[in-house]
């Protein structure tokens, strides 16, 4: 069953690109390779539930069982030991990854209070964007009455272009809601 998003990239968005940024194979075009949600609840007094929280929370938002993550090295400040579970994160590819950006981008944005856009400045200088989201609320999916502690999480988005600005093309021609200084920017 293919996703109303890849269609449209496939249809309307390859062939835009093809001509704004001036490839001739359709191979050249740049495209969305994969989406890595991560989130961390290093800090949280019962970092046991508060890591189940998370990964029930995430695997609602994405249909997809999240990975844990685990601490790299010992901070003693921050009460971490090497190899404990802090944090779970999740890959999407495929029709999930298009079906999650597509309800990203249409339905949970447009949900935040005051929303009016994302910011243009996030790219890493190898085409690849990352966006935070500070609760997961935003989400159709999840129940307001069930959310038990809020979770923070960051979307990033890895993309087949060598540059920042061929990264971009390729998100505003999808749909992605930059802010107006992004538009002028572009």
């Amino acid at each position: 069953m293919p996703v109303a998003l890849y269609q449209e990239y496939k249809d309307r968005v390859v062939p835009a690109l093809k001509s704004q940024l001036g490839v001739e194979n359709v191979h050249q075009v740049p495209r969305v390779e994969k989406i890595v949600i991560n989130t961390s609840v290093g800090s949280a007094s019962d970092v046991k539930q508060a890591l189940e929280d998370a990964k029930a929370e995430l695997a609602l938002i994405t249909g997809q069982r999240p990975a844990e993550t685990r601490a790299k090295k010992s901070i003693s400040n921050f009460k971490l030991r090497d190899g404990q579970a802090i944090g779970a994160k999740v890959t999407l590819r495929g029709p999930r990854m298009y079906e999650f950006l597509e309800r990203l981008i249409k339905m949970a944005l447009p949900r935040i209070r005051d929303f009016r856009g994302i910011s243009p400045r996030a790219f890493d200088g190898q085409g690849n964007y990352t966006l935070g989201v500070a609760d997961q609320s935003i989400f159709p999916e999840v129940e307001l009455d069930k959310i038990k502690r809020n979770i923070g999480f960051d979307v990033t988005i890895v993309t087949s272009a060598r540059s920042d600005e061929h990264a971009k093309a390729l998100l505003v021609e999808l749909g992605v809601p930059f802010t107006d200084k992004a538009k002028k920017a572009a």
